[in-house]
């Protein structure tokens, strides 16, 4: 089962990895510091969520594990795992259209509502990370 073991950590190119589906209980880590922000996460089997700076920018219910997550202002890629299927909510432009990709296959385009948030659904796996990328259009 592939999960991140510190439940939020650094990586070398400047990604993010972070979340646990195996918890049977909730963890919580906050004040994690990163690329000059500060990261919250909240994880375990039912759902994992990460706030940068007080503000939502992740959550996939049930849990899942991330990997490499980065974002721009013009697109978010990251990898994803989990015990099930998971429905993944992210924070972008409020009223803006992108590209989603799951697999390197273009989903479809997808519109964020007024308040920024976009959602898509992901068939992941609990031992192979599923690459996900959302371009703005």
């Amino acid at each position: 089962m592939k999960t991140v073991d510190t439940l939020i950590r650094s990586e070398a190119d400047g990604g993010l990895s972070f979340g646990d589906f195996s918890l049977k209980e909730k963890k919580k880590l906050a004040d994690f510091k990163h690329g000059g922000d500060l990261y919250k996460i909240k994880t375990f089997y039912e759902i994992t969520k990460l706030e940068k700076n007080e503000t939502f920018v992740y959550e996939s219910v049930p849990g899942s594990a991330v990997f490499d997550y980065k974002e721009s202002t013009e697109e978010v890629t990251f990898a994803v795992t989990g015990a099930s299927d998971v429905q993944i909510t992210l924070e972008l432009e409020p009223d803006t259209e992108y590209d989603a990709f799951v697999n390197d296959e273009k989903l479809g385009t997808i519109k964020t509502n007024l308040g920024g948030k976009l959602v898509l659904s992901i068939e992941a796996d609990a031992d192979k990370a599923t690459p996900v990328k959302i371009v703005k259009a």
